[in-house]
């Protein structure tokens, strides 16, 4: 669904993103990891067309994104949605301000946007009890879940996220990465996951490495633990000591 060809990103002489290619299959669960400041985030912010790369192709569904104007790629990724690494809930609105808010924006009464708002609500497991507290009333595992909500009120077809895991503990971790599996499985979601956690490998179907601006391996999941490259094998078991370049 997603091919990503030839990807460069500048800033100044600084390259972060250098020649990179990545097919991102459709309706699958792809996770996406690397050290920090790799550009994983930069990568998953020029998918959805919020920052512009300097050279190649993002092509989703036949059509190159890098090459349409404004509107017309505004159009083409309504059906991507964000998951930001904090979740970014607004702290003056309430649960369901949060999560209804394009709808309540575009002049939808309450009488429509509240049901919508509580079907999503039940898909994140969480009760109607939760619809008017505010964010500071909200423990980390729930505001994702709202975030995550908000974000289903478009009815993407991708969900990217941006280290959706990042200051939980294990517990409410395993209870999102599960709950991003289920809603992958459940509505044939492409799912494109940043992250440092490798136990979303179970869930997921394909892994890429990113590093120093390419990718140093992609493949099906469960291989990348046997990946002969001895970096990826000090990475992903969190070794201390060991190679420090991808050959």
């Amino acid at each position: 669904m997603i091919k990503i060809q030839h990807l460069t990103k500048r800033f100044g002489t600084h390259t972060v993103i250098d020649d990179l290619n990545l097919t991102i299959p459709e309706g699958k669960m792809t996770v996406i990891i690397g050290r920090s400041g790799e550009g994983k985030s930069l990568l998953l912010k020029q998918i959805i067309g919020l920052i512009e790369p300097t050279s190649g192709s993002i092509i989703v569904d036949n059509t190159d994104i890098t090459r349409l104007n404004n509107r017309q790629r505004e159009q083409h990724l309504q059906q991507f949605g964000y998951v930001f690494q904090f979740a970014a809930l607004f702290d003056s609105l309430n649960v369901y301000q949060n999560i209804g808010i394009t709808l309540i924006n575009a002049g939808y009464p309450e009488s429509y946007v509240l049901p919508i708002v509580k079907e999503k609500l039940a898909l994140v497991c969480l009760p109607e009890s939760t619809l008017y507290k505010y964010p500071h009333e909200l423990s980390g595992g729930m505001a994702k879940r709202v975030g995550l909500a908000r974000t289903l009120v478009s009815n993407p077809k991708v969900i990217l996220y941006d280290e959706p895991t990042t200051g939980l503990d294990p517990i409410t971790e395993q209870r999102i990465h599960e709950l991003m599996y289920d809603l992958q499985q459940r509505f044939n979601v492409t799912s494109v996951v940043i992250t440092h956690s490798t136990s979303l490998f179970k869930y997921a179907d394909q892994v890429a490495f990113l590093y120093k601006g390419n990718i140093a391996y992609a493949g099906p999941a469960q291989d990348i633990w046997e990946c002969g490259n001895p970096y990826i094998y000090q990475f992903i078991r969190g070794l201390t000591s060991g190679p420090i370049t991808v050959e």
